[in-house]
């Protein structure tokens, strides 16, 4: 996907090292840092720089929209998922004989707000098999007619499980009506095309596969759920009157994705999105993809060559760009991959591989070959 020239020049951050942590965070290529020092520069001019800012915005949101497959006016920006949620879940306003189910697979952003919500709704888990899939027949039961919310991940930040997308919306929509699909993409966006026909919200954070930073989320709402996904919370921007003479008496929210975007946005966080986006865009999701799931193969095969099991099916027709597997001395095994300089995620037990457009097969082979060391390692004691 990108020369060694190229990858030098767009990531020098990279020389020297094999990142496969873009799941937790991602390293910016060199364009993101002129898109800050262009915020810098237009924040200088004072009030006259938010012309540049709110132009900023609006090419976000085209360029943003454009990778989620909603139109311009559908898609809008707050400051992170956990918040993203929290206002999804002002908008639906469940009661508590409501039903909301959520997997286990599932980042806490998206699972939470309705353990904790003023009226707490029923909580249904969708568990996911031994293998760490999610299996559409297990979800089956959980729904009915008091089904109000199914939230999903389309790419598990846990361990790389990528969901049966259509089978998931067939499910819902044959056994919820009534159910709103919302769908995280935050291990998605970026690295695989987002092609979700029938998710009524798609939410995702903007400092991962993205290649932004922190204090972003994109929020897409299709124009046939705006009015039943619009956010009760107070604020400015999102709404038509903030400032007209009935503001004391009355707020009117802008509808759907706009509620979302209830005061003043994070500006610097969108100029690095709309650089990061259109870098992104212009060498084309779909090449990324082509890129990086060969690589992912190479990763999931040589685990379990090595012994190790992958925490869920690797299925190459259907990859993202996570591989995580358990072992009892993952400590010593991440370890030895710090003392490689390559950087995974560790945690509990885990270690959780990601791979994008910016890494390389000889990285594979560097990670396999450490890998290898690590393990005869720990069985030597």
């Amino acid at each position: 996907m990108l020369t060694t020239e190229t990858r030098d020049s767009d990531f020098p951050a990279l020389k020297g090292r094999t990142y496969l942590n873009t799941a937790a965070e991602s390293v910016p290529p060199v364009c993101v840092g002129d898109a800050i020092r262009r915020y810098w520069e237009d924040k200088l001019c004072g009030m006259s720089g938010r012309d540049s800012h709110f132009a900023h915005v609006e090419s976000c949101r085209e360029i943003a929209a454009k990778l989620v497959g909603l139109d311009t006016g559908e898609v809008s920006f707050c400051s992170c998922s956990s918040e993203a949620y929290n206002l999804l879940a002002s908008a639906l306003d469940l009661k508590a004989e409501d039903e909301v189910v959520v997997s286990d697979l599932d980042f806490p952003a998206g699972a939470t707000p309705w353990l904790r919500a003023a009226r707490p709704p029923q909580l249904r888990l969708w568990k996911s098999d031994p293998q760490g899939s999610l299996q559409t027949d297990d979800l089956l039961p959980l729904l009915s007619d008091r089904t109000r919310l199914v939230q999903v991940s389309l790419v598990s930040f846990f361990n790389g499980f990528r969901v049966d997308w259509d089978a998931l919306v067939t499910a819902v929509r044959s056994h919820a009506p009534r159910a709103i699909l919302s769908v995280d993409i935050t291990q998605a966006l970026g690295r695989i095309p987002i092609h979700c026909p029938g998710a009524d919200i798609l939410i995702s954070s903007t400092h991962k596969w993205t290649l932004g930073i922190h204090g972003g989320c994109v929020i897409g709402v299709p124009k046939d759920r705006a009015q039943e996904l619009t956010t009760h919370a107070g604020g400015w921007l999102h709404l038509s009157n903030a400032f007209d003479d009935d503001r004391f008496r009355t707020a009117i929210t802008r509808s759907g994705a706009a509620s979302f975007s209830v005061g003043m946005p994070n500006f610097v966080s969108l100029y690095a999105l709309n650089a990061s986006l259109r870098y992104l865009d212009a060498i084309g999701i779909a090449t990324i993809a082509a890129h990086a799931d060969p690589l992912v193969t190479r990763v999931a095969e040589g685990l379990v060559t090595l012994g190790l099991q992958p925490m869920t099916p690797h299925r190459p027709e259907h990859a993202a760009g996570i591989v995580a597997f358990r072992h009892p001395r993952s400590e010593q095994i991440y370890q030895r991959l710090e003392r490689e300089k390559i950087e995974v995620m560790h945690h509990a037990g885990r270690i959780r591989i990601a791979v994008h457009g910016y890494n390389t097969a000889e990285q594979i082979t560097h990670l396999l070959d450490a890998l290898e060391v690590a393990l005869r390692e720990v069985a030597n004691g």
